[in-house]
């Protein structure tokens, strides 16, 4: 699942995480929910990633987050 999502390739953007199929770094996507903007405005100026892709990425981040807090030992 996570290989039609990201790609990391050092040919790429010098390996940078990218969106499969593109030059999209994901640390773009996340830059622009930063900032305020919302995933239509993301989709609408990077074209070339799928609606699907950022869906799959955001759950898998989440399920990531989520996994992470349960095993983490709070003081």
């Amino acid at each position: 699942m996570l290989r039609n999502i990201i790609n990391r390739d050092p040919a790429i953007l010098g390996g940078t995480p990218v969106f499969a199929g593109t030059r999209v770094p994901i640390r773009t996507l996340m830059e622009h929910l930063e900032a305020g903007y919302d995933l239509d405005y993301f989709l609408e100026n990077f074209s070339s990633v799928k609606h699907e892709q950022v869906v799959q990425l955001i759950e898998l981040a989440t399920e990531k987050l989520i996994e992470d807090a349960e095993h983490e030992i709070v003081a």
